[in-house]
């Protein structure tokens, strides 16, 4: 039993002495140092991608709308073959796209999957273009706040979850807001309104099918992944559309009177808009997505008053300010957002006591600008118009002069 009882013991000592990376003497993570990051503060990224994505609306407006080139179809067509060229490109020539080699994509997922949300896809690209020859930028961004109530909608009605009253309430307010928006438009065209509308249901029905069909882990796209593989398949199907509906009707004149060069600016803009969207993801967390988003429509809203002179009402604004707020409520959540007011509370005091002249000259500049915004809204949107000629022709002073003269 002692032999037996020292063998159990020695063999007990040597157990315990073998495991030894179990309990290890140097953090592993100090061991792997990480690669040195990027040098560009991710401000850069969201600033570059607000740019970008504002530009492509603008730009799409102008030449639909100012240019005179309404061709919607062929204009989508045209970004997409575009897309599909720089895309094959840079898989082979650059690492950008090396995403694509995780995705086992056969012919099977690609009728299955690919071909139907490309459908939509299109669908979605060529009601959105459409929509910009009928209703301002200001007002398509406000339609546009309904994308998250459309894909909810779509969601419960395929099947992929099952309706919660909560959240409907919570994009209640999205919808509310948007209505008010809708009834304060004062260029209101109904079929520009369909339009956007069939374009957010499309949208909606193709985010949807994305998550049911594409969902597990052999099928994650980054956006550019996922353009190289949309694009060649929506480009073909915008062609199909824009030989039945609007080549028929192009001439060459329509693009040279809109400029090769500019053409192919307006592509190049749409495309990297993508390779943005890709840096800005892995840059930046969901509240700063969120809010680039809500910064991104209001900033479009004052471009399209500084460059068309879209006249925006008060009830469209205090409409629009609700659909935005309901919008990040939903996106983020309530506690989330506590969460965010609690850290920025305690940012907002421990600044105020290190710099306290700074922040009565930020809050004194809030209350002015507010009172400027309160007011201005309020006024009428643009004073009546004064024609000295009218005036005199109904004085009946004057008239009585001209009739003196007159006898």
């Amino acid at each position: 039993m002692g032999v037996d009882g020292e063998k159990v013991r020695t063999s007990g000592e040597i157990s315990r002495s073998e495991p030894s990376p179990v309990l290890p003497t140097v953090n592993p993570t100090l061991e792997k140092a990480e690669p040195p990051k990027s040098g560009l503060h991710p401000s850069l990224y969201v600033i570059t991608w607000i740019t970008l994505s504002s530009s492509v609306i603008l730009f799409n407006k102008w030449i639909l709308d100012t240019a005179n080139f309404h061709f919607p179809i062929v204009l989508t067509t045209w970004h997409l073959a575009f897309a599909t060229l720089m895309t094959q490109i840079l898989a082979r020539t650059t690492t950008l796209l090396d995403g694509r080699k995780t995705v086992k994509m056969t012919g099977r997922v690609f009728l299955r999957a690919i071909v139907p949300i490309g459908l939509f896809f299109s669908l979605s690209l060529i009601f959105g273009n459409l929509t910009y020859l009928y209703l301002s930028v200001a007002f398509i961004q406000m339609l546009k706040a309904t994308t998250p109530v459309a894909v909810l909608l779509a969601t419960w009605s395929l099947g992929v979850s099952p309706p919660n009253l909560r959240t409907l309430f919570n994009v209640s307010f999205i919808v509310i807001g948007v209505v008010i928006a809708s009834f304060g438009e004062i260029k209101f065209v109904l079929t520009g309104f369909l339009f956007q509308a069939g374009g957010i249901m499309f949208e909606a029905i193709r985010l949807v099918m994305i998550q049911r069909l594409l969902s597990s882990a052999e099928f994650k796209m980054d956006p550019l992944v996922s353009l190289y593989y949309f694009a060649p398949v929506c480009a073909v199907m915008n062609a199909c559309a824009s030989l039945v509906f609007e080549v028929p009707h192009l001439h060459m004149q329509d693009i040279y009177n809109v400029g090769i060069w500019t053409l192919v600016a307006n592509a190049m803009v749409a495309f990297l808009l993508n390779v943005s969207l890709v840096f800005l993801i892995g840059k930046t967390s969901s509240l700063v997505l969120t809010l680039c988003g809500v910064l991104k429509d209001i900033l479009l809203v004052c471009a399209s008053v500084m460059i068309w002179g879209t006249k925006i009402s008060p009830l469209q604004m205090f409409g629009y300010s609700i659909a935005l707020g309901g919008l990040v409520y939903y996106k983020l959540g309530a506690d989330k957002l506590k969460e965010y007011f609690s850290q920025g509370g305690r940012a907002w005091a421990d600044y105020g006591a290190r710099h306290p002249a700074a922040r009565k000259v930020i809050i004194f500049s809030a209350i002015l600008l507010f009172i400027f915004l309160l007011f201005g809204g309020l006024a009428p949107t643009y004073a009546p118009a004064y024609d000295p000629k009218a005036y005199l022709t109904n004085s009946r002073y004057v008239s009585s002069l001209m009739g003196d003269k007159a006898t």
